[in-house]
């Protein structure tokens, strides 16, 4: 049984075939989704995921560094507020992404900073979205280490050195479909990783692995990720969906 840690199927992508899709997760053994939250605006539909698979489906609440802008405080204050709902599981996704614009470099700082300081005081872990930011995100993290913050590097993609880092931290590596992309050399970083280290992830409806790769991802084709890491780490699927789940439990108490 696989647990893809990192999925949105409750995005606009899905509207036409959400259910399906779910069954789709469900006959290829995905026994739970956690449901990472982007900002207010998808809100609504993450929790009437939530609601219509409840068997299935983790809510996490958090505010994406994407959607940090001038109305950021006002944002974390329905995130505050939804960290009260007993169903939730984490805080995520957060960070920092500095990739396409930095308007609010500092704005991104202190709502990361601040989520982060709620995680500690409610004792949830944190799924971590990083672009163009892994040193700033590392020494945030590192600065609040103290507070026993827990956590996940979504969609690794670094280095060796990177991963025993944040390892070292006690943080895990989100591994997605990116490891099946032949000229990305996360197999090869990988193989310096003990895989007790790793969660696997979907990041769904983006990043769809190979055979997939270019179209609308799902949470079923974990099952490459999956592949992918037995062929990595010369072990069964069984071995690594053990391995992974076990990782997942253990840190989303689920």
């Amino acid at each position: 049984m696989f647990i893809d840690t990192h999925t949105h199927l409750f995005l606009e992508e899905f509207n036409h075939d959400r259910k399906e899709a779910v069954q789709r997760a469900i006959d290829v053994g995905v026994n739970q989704l956690i449901l990472p939250n982007v900002d207010s605006e998808t809100l609504p539909a993450l929790k009437k995921m939530v609601n219509d698979f409840p068997a299935i489906c983790h809510p996490l609440f958090g505010l994406h560094p994407g959607s940090v802008k001038e109305n950021f405080k006002e944002e974390l204050a329905i995130v505050r507020e939804h960290l009260n709902d007993e169903r939730c599981i984490g805080i995520g996704e957060i960070g920092l992404d500095f990739y396409w614009d930095d308007t609010f470099r500092k704005e991104q700082f202190e709502a990361f900073d601040t989520q982060i300081k709620w995680a500690a005081e409610k004792n949830l872990p944190i799924v971590i979205h990083l672009r163009n930011s892994y040193q700033e995100v590392i020494d945030i993290v590192r600065s609040n280490l103290q507070l026993g913050i827990k956590g996940v590097f979504h969609c690794f993609t670094g280095t060796k050195e990177e991963a025993t880092e944040i390892i070292e931290m006690g943080f895990l590596l989100g591994i997605g479909g990116i490891v099946t992309f032949k000229n990305s050399g996360l197999s090869e970083t990988l193989k310096h990783i003990d895989p007790a280290n790793l969660v696997i992830e979907t990041d769904s409806p983006y990043l769809a692995p190979v055979p997939f790769r270019g179209k609308r991802n799902e949470s079923s084709y974990i099952v490459k990720v999956v592949e992918k890491l037995a062929e990595i780490y010369q072990l069964t699927k069984e071995e690594v969906a053990e391995i992974t789940t076990t990782s997942a439990k253990n840190l989303f108490q689920i």
